[in-house]
């Protein structure tokens, strides 16, 4: 079932995605949803193209400032865009269900690797 960020009312459905899809799919559609959001000129998410595009994704009721935090905190290389890489990491970011998996399956692979070590 999504999960709901009562802070921004964002539902989480990245969780099922990855359920329903896989790994490479849940990938794929995360690309899809960047093809959706990006400026085509410039190849990555500005703010404009965001706010422009954000309904195409269910983000029709976020903020102007909603969507400046969402572009601020994926923006790691500080250029005021969002390029694939900062998309896909701010979308796992965003879906804490998603978060905590990746981190018990991190921690699951890491155990038995030190396993297998010694």
């Amino acid at each position: 079932m999504a999960a709901e960020n009562s802070s921004s009312g964002f539902e989480d459905f990245l969780p099922v995605m990855a359920n329903k899809l896989g790994g490479d799919g849940l990938i794929g559609e995360l690309c899809n949803g960047f093809n959706l959001l990006m400026d085509s000129e410039k190849g990555v998410i500005t703010f404009d193209s965001l706010k422009k595009n954000s309904a195409l994704l269910g983000l029709q009721d976020l903020t102007d400032d909603d969507l400046r935090s969402m572009m601020k905190e994926g923006d790691f290389d500080g250029d005021g865009a969002l390029n694939q890489m900062e998309f896909c990491v701010l979308m796992f970011r965003l879906s804490p269900e998603l978060m905590g998996a990746s981190r018990f399956l991190f921690e699951e692979a890491f155990e038995q690797e030190f396993k297998d070590f010694h």
